[in-house]
């Protein structure tokens, strides 16, 4: 089980009720947080032991997240993160700058002044953690995860959302896995800047200027983890 059995080591079990949606919303999280590597097994029995859970419902939600092509079956049978080749994440930066900037642009224009508080929490606190001396990265990444989903839901459009989390899936193994491994990304790809300027957008209803700053900071993430080489050609 190795360092699977690690990260799923910090999630709670669960209760007895929808234990199959449950499971599945767990183990999500787990790849979008990029606790879960490009490569990584994944043990059903460790799972279900880890949840609290018999393994039919782990079963159930890897079989989900099977058809969300979040995890694959090897040909040795075992259930795995897949490994994502550098022109497959070229190809879903371009997605999700098109469709997270869209949903940013949505934002500016419908967002309430709750959203807007709960999007200016989460930048303080993105800011604050980036700024620290010694920077916590778990916690970094979960900031930086709540900061884009409370700009997505303010969109106030639970397709939208759908969508950007499935491609969050895809993308949260290799961009969150590569922030954890690299703490010098959180300077390199500016995101505190460029979190500060989606905020002023938002603030403003520039719908463009909140299109334009979220592509940014997604193709600043990418252009760092590209650089690196670290992708399979």
């Amino acid at each position: 089980m190795g360092s699977s059995t690690t990260a799923l080591s910090i999630v709670e079990p669960l209760d007895r009720q929808t234990l199959g949606e449950r499971a599945y919303a767990k183990l999500a999280d787990l790849l979008i947080s990029g606790r879960l590597a490009p490569g990584e097994k994944l043990s059903l029995r460790g799972a279900a032991e880890v949840l609290g859970v018999s393994i039919m419902p782990v079963r159930e939600a890897v079989s989900r997240l099977i058809a969300d092509r979040a995890l694959e079956v090897a040909p040795n049978r075992a259930v795995r993160v897949p490994i994502m080749s550098a022109e497959q994440f070229r190809d879903l930066t371009r997605i999700r700058i098109e469709i997270e900037g869209f949903a940013a642009a949505q934002a500016a224009a419908l967002r309430s002044p709750e959203d807007l508080a709960a999007i200016a929490a989460a930048e303080a606190a993105m800011r604050g953690e980036c700024e620290a001396a010694g920077p916590d990265l778990a916690r970094a990444v979960e900031l930086n995860k709540t900061f884009h989903f409370a700009i997505y839901a303010a969109a106030h459009s639970p397709t939208l959302l759908e969508i950007i989390r499935a491609l969050w899936l895809k993308a949260g193994p290799v961009i969150n896995l590569d922030l954890r491994a690299n703490p010098q990304r959180l300077a390199a790809s500016g995101v505190i800047v460029k979190h500060a300027a989606v905020l002023r957008a938002l603030t403003a209803r520039d719908s463009e200027g909140a299109r334009a700053g979220i592509a940014a900071d997604i193709q600043g993430a990418s252009s760092f983890i590209l650089s690196r080489g670290g992708l399979p050609d």
